[in-house]
């Protein structure tokens, strides 16, 4: 067990995820992934979590396990097409995972998503959540035009609207 990661778990508040994610930066994530969503028939959703419960800590989750805990969570396996996308971000950690339906996987390699999550989290070592967040979410549309390209009839089946956990 991390001492310094439990120690930064504890001390993360709500207060903390609202001062990196205002309502304002929430919005204009929740624009950029209805946008995103016009691009292709993939399903983006974008989750940030402050810290993870104690119990977690003691059992030491990875932030990529508590990734694919809200994967299910939020439903996101649950598209017509199995193209559902999180991009989570656990806060206290500064890591950014991102976790791609069975659909999307069979197309994307891991490494495209690493080098994403990369560039994410580089913005985020210098406190530009909102900037991270957002190339992060045109790198993933990208992608996701290339490999689910629009067709005629759009129909989100998930909310746009970040998931603040």
């Amino acid at each position: 067990m991390d001492l310094r990661r439990v120690i930064r778990h504890m001390f993360m508040t709500r207060w903390h995820v609202g001062r990196a994610f205002p309502p304002r930066t929430l919005r204009a994530i929740e624009k950029a992934i209805q946008e995103s969503h016009r691009a292709h028939i993939g399903q983006v959703r974008f989750a940030v979590e402050g810290a993870l419960q104690v119990s977690e800590l003691l059992r030491g989750t990875s932030a990529r396990e508590r990734a694919i805990d809200v994967f299910s969570e939020l439903r996101i396996w649950d598209t017509e097409h199995n193209n559902g996308v999180l991009i989570y971000l656990l806060l206290a950690d500064r890591d950014v995972e991102i976790v791609a339906d069975r659909g999307v996987h069979a197309r994307v390699p891991a490494s495209e998503w690493e080098r994403i999550c990369q560039k994410i989290e580089a913005d985020f070592r210098l406190a530009k959540y909102e900037v991270g967040v957002l190339k992060g979410v045109e790198e993933v549309t990208e992608l996701l035009r290339r490999h689910f390209p629009s067709q005629h009839e759009l129909r989100n089946e998930l909310p746009s609207k970040p998931a603040v956990l």
